[in-house]
C-alpha cells in the first residue's frame, strides 16, 4: 500500500529521513502515527525508527538530545521541530512486566517491529509514503479488529500495560479484541498488579474519553482487569451499571468518576480516598468530588441558585451531563439561564472586601470579619442586597450593630 499524499507533519520529516538515508541507513515512520494517518485521523507527532545506532545519529545530525539513549533514542532538533530517532531494537528479559532487561541494537526492520505491541501498531512507512506490513496490520485496520503481534502471552509478559493499552484502543478506535489476544488478557490480568498505579490510571482515562467507552469497559470487566485495579476488586456492580447505560460518552474524566462514584453510592469523601488511591492528581479530586455533589443534588431536583453559585457552571455542567447519561430528565439551558442571572459568579466580583471593612468601621482583622464578608456574599447571592458599595456598607453596619 503506498499513501498518495502525505500530510504536512509527515512532509516536515521527510528531510531527516532523507539525511539518515543518505548516511546510508535505513529510516522510518513507524507507530501510532502511521496507524493514525491510515485510519483518517491527523497525528499529533512522529516517530522514527532507523538502522543507525544512537552514535551514529549524532554524527549525522549537528543538534540533538540523549532523549533515552539506553533505550536507543536520540530527539534531533530541526529548524521547525523536535523528532524522535530510535534505532531498531530488540528486548528480552522482562522481570518486572515492564521493562526489559536488555536492549539490544539491530538493523533488521523486522526485528524491530516484531517486538511491538499490537499489530496496527507494528506498522511502517517509508520517505515515499509505501507502507510496510508484516503482521496484518492493515488487515486489522480493515476490519476494525485489535490483535497482538506473535503469541499475545509473551506480547503481555514483557509489558503488562500492554493489556490496558489493548481494551483502551477498543474504546478509542471502535474496535473487537481478537478472541486469543482477549483470553491472554483474561489468562493473565494479575500481572497488572506489577504496573506502576500512574501508567493504569493514564491507560483508564483515555479509555473513558474513547468513542466506544462500553466496548473497552466491557473487556475491562470481562478480562478480569478491574480486579487488579485500585480498590476496584469490589465495583464489578458499579461498573457493570455503567455499561448498561444507553449511551456512555464522556467529555472529562471528571465526569466519568463522578458518575461511578454515584452508581457506586459513594460519598464525595469515599470518592476522594479511592481517587487518591488512584494516584490522582488534587486537581481530579476535587473536581470530580465536586460533580457528584453537584449530581446528587440533582438527582433529588434541589439545585438552588446559591448552590450553582458555588459550585460555578463548569461544574454543574459536567455534573448535567452525567445526569443525562443516567436518564435524568434535566434541562441544562435553564440552568444555565439561572446561573447567567447570577449577580455575581465569584467573590473576586464582590464590590466589597476586608480591606473595604476596616477602612470604615472598627474592626480588627480576624474570623469575624471573614463572617460578615461571607454573609455579604450569600445576601447578594440571593439578591437581597445589590452590589453596590453603598448598599453592601450599609448592610454591613446592621450587621456589625446587630452583633451581641
Amino acid at each position: 500500500m503506498i499513501v498518495e499524499k502525505l500530510p504536512t507533519i509527515f512532509q516536515q520529516a521527510l528531510p531527516i529521513l532523507a539525511k539518515i538515508q543518505a548516511a546510508g541507513f535505513e529510516a522510518y515512520f513507524v507507530g501510532g502515527s502511521v496507524r493514525d494517518l491510515l485510519l483518517g485521523k491527523q497525528p499529533h507527532d512522529v516517530d522514527i525508527a532507523t538502522s543507525a545506532y544512537p552514535a551514529e545519529i549524532k554524527s549525522i545530525f549537528p543538534r540533538t538530545v540523549d532523549t533515552g539513549i539506553k533505550h536507543g533514542t536520540v530527539t534531533v532538533l530541526a529548524k521547525s521541530a523536535a523528532y524522535e530517532i530510535t534505532t531498531f531494537r530488540t528486548e528480552s528479559g522482562y522481570q518486572d512486566f515492564r521493562r526489559p532487561d536488555q536492549v539490544t541494537f539491530v538493523r533488521s526492520l523486522q526485528d524491530d517491529l516484531k517486538r511491538r505491541d499490537l499489530t496496527i501498531n507494528a506498522l511502517a512507512m517509508d520517505s515515499a509514503g509505501q507502507v510496510i506490513d508484516l503482521f496484518d496490520g492493515l488487515a486489522d485496520l480493515r476490519a476494525g479488529i485489535i490483535r497482538a503481534v506473535g503469541i499475545p502471552t509473551e506480547r503481555f509478559h514483557e509489558d503488562a500495560l500492554r493489556m490496558m493499552r489493548t481494551i483502551r484502543f477498543a474504546s478509542q478506535l471502535a474496535f473487537e479484541i481478537e478472541p486469543r489476544t482477549r483470553a491472554a488478557i483474561e489468562q493473565n490480568a494479575e500481572l497488572l498488579l506489577k504496573i506502576a498505579v500512574e501508567r493504569i490510571h493514564e491507560e483508564w482515562q483515555k479509555l473513558l474519553l474513547g468513542q466506544a467507552v462500553q466496548r473497552g469497559l466491557a473487556s475491562f470487566i470481562q478480562t478480569g482487569l478491574y480486579r487488579y485495579c485500585p480498590q476496584m476488586s469490589t465495583c464489578q456492580e458499579p461498573l457493570q451499571k455503567m455499561l448498561t447505560l444507553p449511551v456512555l460518552h464522556f467529555k472529562t474524566v471528571a465526569t466519568a468518576w463522578g458518575l461511578f462514584a454515584y452508581l457506586a453510592n459513594f460519598s464525595p469523601s469515599k470518592l476522594g480516598d479511592f481517587l487518591k488511591a488512584w494516584k490522582s492528581s488534587n486537581q481530579l479530586i476535587e473536581e470530580s468530588r465536586e460533580i457528584l455533589r453537584a449530581l446528587l443534588l440533582m438527582t433529588r431536583r434541589d439545585l438552588k441558585p446559591s448552590e450553582l453559585y458555588q459550585f460555578g457552571w463548569p461544574v454543574v455542567w459536567q455534573a448535567g451531563e452525567a445526569a443525562n447519561l443516567l436518564g435524568i430528565d434535566l434541562d441544562l439551558n435553564q440552568l444555565h439561564q439561572i446561573y447567567q442571572q447570577l449577580p455575581i459568579k465569584s467573590t473576586k466580583e464582590l464590590v466589597i472586601n476586608g480591606g473595604i471593612l476596616l477602612k470604615n468601621f472598627n474592626l480588627k482583622p480576624g474570623p469575624y470579619l471573614g463572617k460578615i464578608l461571607k454573609q455579604l456574599e450569600v445576601e447578594v447571592i440571593e439578591k437581597k442586597v445589590p452590589n453596590h458599595l453603598d448598599s453592601l456598607l450599609a448592610r454591613a453596619k446592621q450587621l456589625i450593630c446587630s452583633k451581641p
